[in-house]
């Protein structure tokens, strides 16, 4: 990278209006990681205006003041995005927040997209005055679980899991931590 491109990377609170990027790169990264037809499918089938909407509400009308959404950019493109909240996990303490979504996007993985936002993500949640955060990974994404352990996380001992509706197939997750006040 050059010294004149590496302006052009950077992570910021998203806009509004980003929300018609963020969508649509958090469908294309969940497809690139889910690896059976039928998930692939039920993925497919999201409808992507419900998904734009929902962003656009979390980024105008987040639920409390401590739930932010940020921005991945490459000049103006988005190429990735963070959502950190407080907790929601019933063992939480006041002072745990959470990644609730991060995602980059796939044809821009490798660039160090991956490493700035979850620098700014832990940022944040420090700034909002959380002590730890936690972080629900699906048990076979092993390459975002090796890149959060090299960046700290580790398991707390926590697991869950969701089977889809017509029972077609199970999602297990484990749960990551890490110490994020100074």
């Amino acid at each position: 990278m050059t010294d004149e491109s590496a302006h052009l990377l950077h992570v910021r609170t998203a806009w509004p209006a980003e929300a018609a990027a963020i969508a649509p790169l958090q469908r294309r990264a969940w497809l690139s990681e889910w690896g059976s037809a039928e998930r692939r499918g039920l993925l497919a089938g999201t409808d992507l205006a419900a998904m734009v909407e929902a962003w656009h509400e979390a980024i105008v009308r987040p639920p409390e003041a401590r739930c932010r959404v940020l921005v991945g950019l490459e000049g103006d493109r988005v190429v990735g995005f963070a959502a950190t909240a407080p907790s929601d996990d019933e063992d939480a303490e006041p002072t745990d927040g959470m990644v609730a979504e991060f995602a980059v996007d796939p044809a821009a993985r490798g660039a160090g997209h991956g490493s700035r936002l979850m620098n700014a993500l832990i940022d944040t949640l420090r700034a909002d005055g959380f002590q730890t955060a936690t972080w629900w990974v699906r048990t076979t994404n092993d390459p975002l679980r090796a890149f959060l352990e090299s960046a700290g996380w580790r398991p707390d001992g926590a697991t869950q899991q969701f089977t889809a509706d017509d029972g077609s197939f199970t999602i297990r997750q484990v749960r990551l931590r890490v110490r994020v006040a100074e």
